[in-house]
């Protein structure tokens, strides 16, 4: 082969591996999760929720950081044995989200408060192609573009004294087929016999077949066919001769490095990170809870691959902006990196506009995980009890290892870990200010060396 036909061949390995990294991640989540669980979710099979029995901090991690203000459950349906009819209880007005994803890491339906409302109701979820009856009292259908699914989900929890009525609300939340036929219990398997180095691959090809794409991404992806990704029966990877396991490895390389120098958020004036249209890359399907607007859908298709890559690689099965956005810095209003060995300050003269509520928590920067403090305080938002307000009207956070002093001692205070951190602001049903940047958040100010408050830990 020539060099010129070499080269062709690499390039479109690194195309192939931007496009596909989503479904190989999402599947591969989707198969861990089962197996193992996720954090504090334990594992289950198809057609059956996990529920979390806490919140999350500090150990936990769920999809890409953990946090104590909601409250996670997890379902992977298999729709190829039929519909799915999904329960769901009344939470009395109580912040929840139940994120519908297909195998391509597309979000393509929102049950929940901000979508539906917050009563009890059955939603019928059906198979792509499904032309059945829908039972009698359902609210709606759920028509899923691949035939599994990921349903995510979040329940505000104001802290340990509030478990009671989540774990309540878990257990009014079911699943139960409708139709008699035959399920999966588990993912199509690749070949067992094929090189570490090309198991990407192996799945990628394996899984497009049988979770096929959207009309418009089939016409994309045939080109891919010069590298074995369509070809049925024997993986052409098992004995693959050198020249396209030269182009597989290497555009492997040059994909994920594509990837991972586009992961990086948009930032603000103040410092902050926040990318409200990471999740805009769902083009084909529309369903319940979603908005079908031009400004929810990247423009140019091919674009789109690259966005749907990086989201999948920081922050897998994330929410669309208008359900939920998180804000994330590591710096303070000089620029400098935050560190545990000083003390902050963040004042919201305003605070962000939400529909239902926001929360923030500081996370150590080497595993970007919540970390353990003697106080056992992980999270400050406008749910909490006794915050303090100056007398203009503004609320002051103080973000630091030691606790404050004055009468922002105990509710205002966000402890920080000890080494450098970052804080990340989520924002739930964030209001048209905070999508368009017309709100900004106000950068972390630095307040002086430790040891200014109290003393106490």
């Amino acid at each position: 082969m020539s060099e010129k036909n070499t080269e062709e061949r690499v390039a479109l390995a690194a195309e192939a591996y931007v496009y596909g990294c989503p479904l190989v991640h999402g599947l591969s989540a989707v198969e861990d999760s089962m197996q193992t669980g996720s954090g504090s979710l334990p594992p289950a099979p198809f057609n059956h929720f996990a529920h979390s029995g806490r919140p999350e901090p500090p150990a936990g991690h769920f999809v890409s950081v953990g946090d104590d203000d909601t409250v996670h459950s997890l379902a992977h349906l298999d729709l190829s044995g039929g519909p799915v009819l999904l329960h769901v209880p009344d939470t009395g007005g109580a912040y929840y989200v139940l994120q519908f994803v297909d195998a391509w890491t597309n979000n393509f339906a929102y049950v929940g408060r901000r979508a539906t409302g917050t009563e009890a109701g059955d939603w019928l979820v059906v198979p792509p192609g499904w032309a059945g009856s829908v039972p009698d009292g359902a609210r709606g259908v759920i028509d899923a573009p691949t035939s599994v699914v990921s349903v995510i989900g979040r329940g505000a929890c104001d802290g340990p004294d509030d478990m009671e009525r989540v774990r309540a609300l878990q257990a009014r939340l079911s699943l139960a087929h409708v139709e008699p036929g035959v399920h999966r219990t588990g993912l199509p398997a690749p070949d067992p016999d094929v090189p570490e180095s090309l198991r990407f691959f192996e799945r990628l090809r394996v899984w497009m077949a049988d979770f096929p794409p959207s009309t418009a991404d089939q016409a994309y992806q045939d080109r891919f066919q010069p590298l074995g990704l369509l070809e049925e029966g024997p993986s052409p990877y098992a004995s693959a001769d050198p020249g396209l396991v030269h182009a597989l490895t290497e555009g492997l390389a040059r994909g994920r490095a594509r990837v991972e120098g586009a992961s990086r958020s948009a930032v603000a004036g103040s410092g902050w990170e926040m990318d409200p249209h990471l999740f805009d890359y769902a083009l084909d399907r529309h369903g319940v809870g979603t908005i079908d607007s031009p400004q929810w859908r990247i423009a140019d298709r091919e674009a789109s691959y690259l966005t749907r890559a990086v989201a999948a690689r920081n922050a897998l099965w994330g929410s669309h902006g208008y359900e939920a956005v998180y804000a994330h810095t590591c710096r303070d209003a000089d620029g400098e990196r935050l560190n545990g060995a000083h003390s902050y300050v963040l004042r919201f003269e305003r605070q962000p506009p939400v529909g239902a509520f926001w929360s923030m928590t500081t996370y150590g920067t080497r595993d970007h995980r919540v970390v353990e403090n003697p106080a056992a305080r992980y999270s400050v938002g406008d749910r909490t009890q006794g915050l303090v307000h100056d007398v203009d009207g503004s609320l002051t956070i103080h973000i630091g290892r030691e606790r404050p002093a004055g009468p922002a001692a105990g509710a205002n205070r966000l402890p920080a870990p000890e080494g450098e951190f970052r804080v990340v602001l989520r924002l739930y049903e964030p209001g048209p200010e905070i999508l368009d940047g017309t709100y900004e958040i106000p950068a972390v100010e630095r307040n002086g060396e430790q040891g200014a408050g109290s003393g106490e830990r």
